[in-house]
């Protein structure tokens, strides 16, 4: 069966920039935007005090982490990236809960057709770990990236250790694919990965996973 994708228009693709949300759930109403410059001191106040829960499932990286992570650090990376989201290249989300930064959420590698295809990564504050926060986030974001953007098919790795990132995606009906071996340096060794995944046609008769967050009584919309 053949499908339309939106076109890219010139200097931006389908679904970008946007805003998303918001979804209530216990720690607050969480949204999505675009990453902003004056993000930088809350990004950098929140990634060096978690650097411990942090940095076991990051990839490695030259430098030291609370260097890699000063404020005057994230100019250069909002640029980068906002200058991918404008190629077309990733999907560079803010996390906010109650208004207030709290994390990122990363639609990264699209490809377009013939693949329409995409990974998604993410990372949340450690004070509002394990309140629903990451879950409705990547919630928005996929439905998202099925509806606007126009993707058909989502991937996550996620290291077998990391069990509150494998709820998260879990819970959101991710489907575990196999097991891709060293995979990634992370934590400065090559780690082996679970693969996770969706596709467009695991959603049709949902809704949506915001509207199964809320049909399940998880979330309310705002």
């Amino acid at each position: 069966m053949a499908h339309a994708y939106p076109a890219p228009i010139a200097g931006r693709h389908p679904g970008w920039p946007a805003s998303l949300g918001g979804l209530r759930v216990s720690a607050g109403v969480v949204a999505l935007r675009p990453v902003r410059l004056r993000d930088g001191r809350m990004w950098s106040a929140i990634r060096i005090r978690d650097e411990r829960y942090l940095a076991p499932w990051e990839p490695s990286m030259p430098g030291g982490w609370a260097q890699r992570h000063a404020a005057s650090e994230w100019p250069a990376r909002w640029l980068q990236l906002r200058g991918a989201g404008r190629r077309g290249a990733v999907l560079p989300f803010a996390i906010t809960l109650d208004g207030r930064f709290v994390g990122q959420v990363m639609v990264g590698n699209i490809v377009r057709e013939p693949l329409l295809s995409a990974y998604v990564g993410y990372w949340v504050d450690s004070s509002v770990a394990g309140h629903g926060v990451t879950t409705a986030a990547v919630a928005l974001v996929v439905d998202h990236c099925f509806g606007r953007v126009g993707l058909h098919r989502l991937e996550a790795t996620v290291r077998p250790e990391n069990l509150a990132s494998i709820r998260v995606l879990a819970k959101l009906g991710f489907r575990k694919e196999g097991l891709f071996r060293r995979y990634l340096d992370v934590d400065s060794a090559w780690r082996d990965h679970y693969c996770y995944a969706l596709t467009v046609e695991d959603l049709e008769k949902t809704g949506g996973l915001t509207t199964r967050l809320v049909m399940e009584g998880r979330a309310e919309r705002v």
